[in-house]
C-alpha cells in the first residue's frame, strides 16, 4: 500500500505541468463565451445562501424569532464550503470518461484528471472566499484568534473532497450510473449536511447523528471559528428546550481529519491498483 501511495505521489509530481495545463483548460472551458464571466464563481454560493435564508426565515417565523446578521454569516460561510464540495465532485466524477481519448492513447498518471477538476473548482472557490471576506464585516464578523483554525479546516475540506473525487471518478468508469447517483445525493445532501441549519437545532440525539457526517465537523468548525470566534479545542453546548445540547465537540475535528486522511490514502491506493483496467472498461 505504501509503495502504491509513493508511486502515485511521485508520478503526479513528475507530471505537475500536465496537471497545471488540465486545470487551466477546465477553468477556461467554464468561462469561455460565458455571459456572466467570473460572476459564475459567486453565483452558486449566493444561490445557496438565498435558499438557506428563505428556510431560516420560515423557521424563525414559526418560532416567533427574527433573523439576525450572524444567521446570514453562518449560512454564507458554510455555503461557500458546500459549493466547493459539490462543484468539485460534480466535475471530477465524470473526468475519466470525459477524457477517454487521453486515457486510451497515452500514458500518464490518471489521477491528474480528477485532481485537475478539484483544482479548477478551487479557483472558483477562491473568488467566492474573497467575496466572502468583503461581505463578512458588514454581517458583524470581526477578526478573532480562532480564525487560525481556518487554513486547517480548508485543508481538510480539500483533502476530503480529493478523496471522494478519486473514488467516484474511478467508480463511475466501471459503473456508469454512479454519476446519476452522485447528482441525486448532491442535490439532497444539503438537507443532511448542516448548511442551512446548525446541528444543535435537531436536539441532542439529532446533533450527534449529524456529527457522523464527515463534512459536519469541517463546516461547523468554519462557522464557529469565523463567525462565533470559538476556539475549537474547547467543547461548546447550549440549552434546547431545557436539555443540554452539544454545539461543538473537539472530537468532530479529529473525526473529519481521519476521514480526510484515511479516505485520501484509501482512494489513492484503490485508484492506482485499478488504473491498468481503465483503458479496457472505458
Amino acid at each position: 500500500m505504501l509503495a502504491a501511495l509513493r508511486n502515485a505521489t511521485t508520478e503526479v509530481w513528475d507530471h505537475r505541468d500536465l496537471l497545471e495545463q488540465l486545470a487551466l483548460r477546465d477553468i477556461k472551458l467554464r468561462y469561455k463565451q460565458a455571459a456572466m464571466g467570473f460572476m459564475w464563481a459567486v453565483f452558486m454560493p449566493c444561490l445557496i445562501v438565498l435558499s438557506g435564508l428563505i428556510i431560516r426565515y420560515a423557521m424563525a417565523r414559526i418560532a416567533g424569532q427574527t433573523l439576525v446578521r450572524t444567521d446570514i454569516a453562518n449560512i454564507a460561510v458554510k455555503g461557500v464550503g458546500w459549493a466547493f464540495f459539490v462543484g468539485a465532485l460534480g466535475f471530477a466524477t465524470s473526468s475519466l470518461i470525459g477524457n477517454a481519448n487521453l486515457v486510451t492513447k497515452i500514458y500518464f498518471p490518471r489521477e491528474v484528471l480528477p485532481l485537475s477538476a478539484v483544482i479548477a473548482q478551487s479557483f472558483d472557490t477562491g473568488i467566492g472566499l474573497v467575496t466572502l471576506c468583503v461581505i463578512l464585516p458588514f454581517l458583524g464578523v470581526t477578526l478573532h484568534p480562532s480564525m487560525l483554525w481556518v487554513p486547517i479546516l480548508l485543508a481538510l475540506l480539500v483533502l476530503f473532497t480529493t478523496a471522494a473525487s478519486l473514488f467516484l471518478s474511478c467508480a463511475n468508469l466501471f459503473f456508469r450510473d454512479v454519476k446519476y447517483i452522485v447528482q441525486i445525493v448532491l442535490m439532497f445532501g444539503i438537507f443532511f449536511t448542516p448548511v442551512f441549519f446548525e446541528p444543535f437545532m435537531l436536539g441532542a440525539r439529532g446533533a450527534h447523528l449529524a456529527m457522523l457526517n464527515p463534512l459536519t465537523g469541517i463546516l461547523e468548525g468554519l462557522r464557529l471559528s469565523i463567525v462565533s470566534g470559538h476556539n475549537l479545542v474547547h467543547p461548546l453546548s447550549t440549552l434546547v428546550h431545557g436539555a443540554v445540547t452539544p454545539v461543538w465537540e473537539p472530537w468532530e475535528l479529529a473525526y473529519s481529519a481521519v476521514w480526510a486522511g484515511a479516505g485520501t490514502v484509501g482512494a489513492t491506493v484503490m485508484f492506482r491498483r485499478l488504473q491498468p483496467l481503465f483503458a479496457e472498461y472505458i
